[in-house]
């Protein structure tokens, strides 16, 4: 199971930080992920993050704005969004799906097999 928090109404060019509870076991063998959806949109990936924490990926849309991390003693995985704009406003959710190969990013939300409830994020212009 993955719990999300941290989300909340923030101001153009602030700063928020998403956090990715994970209950039971087998953390360190996930790859994992930070997907959003906006209103009337599909959902995007907006970083993702190898097992063994090596290997990450931004979309051009958050490079250099965002950084994803994964804790194994808290279980948890991050996320720091910095200058946030508008358009980044939508449901946060993270995903986790065993891998394998710990280098490998998963880049499509299907390959994905545990999802969190989500949560809102509203920047505000």
């Amino acid at each position: 199971q993955l719990v999300e928090s941290g989300g909340g109404l923030v101001q153009a060019g602030d700063s928020l930080k998403l956090s990715c509870v994970v209950s039971g076991g087998g953390f360190n063998t996930y790859a994992m992920a930070w997907f959003r959806q906006a209103p009337g949109k599909d959902r995007e990936s907006v970083a993702l993050i190898s097992s063994d924490e090596t290997n990450t990926y931004y979309p051009d849309s958050v490079q250099g704005r965002f950084a994803i991390s994964k804790d194994s003693a808290k279980k948890t995985l991050y996320l720091e969004m910095s200058s946030l704009r508008p358009e980044d406003t939508a449901v946060y959710y993270c995903g986790a799906t065993f891998s394998y190969r710990r280098l490998r990013l998963y880049y499509d939300a299907n390959d994905y097999t545990i999802w969190g409830q989500g949560t809102q994020v509203t920047v505000s212009s």
